[in-house]
């Protein structure tokens, strides 16, 4: 591998200013999941990024999932994997096996290498500090999750402590029940309680696509109205859909700008943040 010219790496330092100005002391809710998560290569890398985001300012905050552990434990255990609409149908054994990859495997992993590279990360799950409340979407779903509401002072005081939280997204019901959520709704819903200055949603795909069988059809900025269009019409797919919808929440609830962006590319949360182009797709 060739070594860059150290005038063009400093130029592009400098050309980054402007946005570390930007974004600095704000929060950025950046949810993670899919390839960028079961890569340890890419995992490392976007860990890098986040912490590399909190040293020159940013406040960021990571709100994960975990599906494909999940099914892989679950089968370890005999028990196979069920999705309705695209949720987990969760019982109560389900839901042991979610809390336990969730929070105790894939969240400490995710603090682990924050820790590793130099930062320092907080792992917690929506049931800490009763941080997300949440009631049964629908009984079909078992204990599936529809969020009440996010509590964001927990969230506040680590990260005015200089600390990464990284939150597994389990939920606390009104009565002491656990339930299982979405992450992309999560996400979304975390955004709009702390303020965020951005959404940021890594996903296995370039981004919103026209026609969802063309990678080079994508749309790389639309507002909240053609947004919330694209999901009503049915033009969103699968796992887009509580991908928008997640944007959508996040500026309802007055965040800036969401952002759905290719996860499996490498640095794409630094040139989403400080470059003029960026990456994915745009809602604003």
């Amino acid at each position: 591998m060739s070594i860059p010219d150290p005038q063009i790496q400093a130029e592009i330092l400098a050309q980054a200013l402007p946005y570390i100005q930007r974004w600095h002391g704000r929060a950025i809710v950046i949810k993670y999941g899919g390839a960028a998560m079961t890569d340890d290569d890419l995992c490392g890398k976007v860990m890098q990024d986040i912490v590399l985001m909190q040293f020159v300012g940013i406040r960021p905050i990571v709100v994960h999932g975990g599906g494909p552990e999940i099914n892989e434990a679950m089968k370890k255990l005999g028990k196979e994997p069920v999705f309705h609409n695209g949720l987990r149908v969760t019982d109560a054994e389900t839901m042991e096996i979610v809390e336990m990859v969730l929070s105790g495997k894939t969240n400490k992993r995710l603090v682990g290498e924050i820790g590793r590279l130099g930062g320092k990360a907080v792992g917690l799950s929506g049931k800490d500090g009763l941080t997300i409340l949440a009631r049964q979407l629908s009984p079909e779903l078992g204990l599936v999750g529809e969020i009440l509401r996010v509590d964001a002072g927990l969230l506040e005081v680590l990260t005015n402590s200089g600390y990464i939280p990284v939150i597994s997204t389990i939920a606390a019901g009104e009565s002491g029940e656990t339930y299982n959520l979405n992450a992309d709704h999560a996400a979304g819903s975390v955004a709009a309680a702390i303020g965020a200055a951005k959404l940021i949603v890594l996903t296995d795909v370039p981004g919103v696509l026209a026609d969802s069988d063309d990678p080079s059809s994508l749309i790389t900025e639309f507002s909240r109205d053609e947004a919330a269009r694209v999901v009503a019409e049915g033009h969103a797919k699968g796992g887009m859909i509580p991908k928008i919808e997640a944007c959508l929440t996040a500026l309802d609830g007055g965040v800036e700008r969401a952002h759905i962006i290719d996860g499996r590319a490498p640095r794409s949360l630094l040139i989403e943040c400080f470059t003029d182009h960026g990456i994915g797709t745009m809602v604003r």
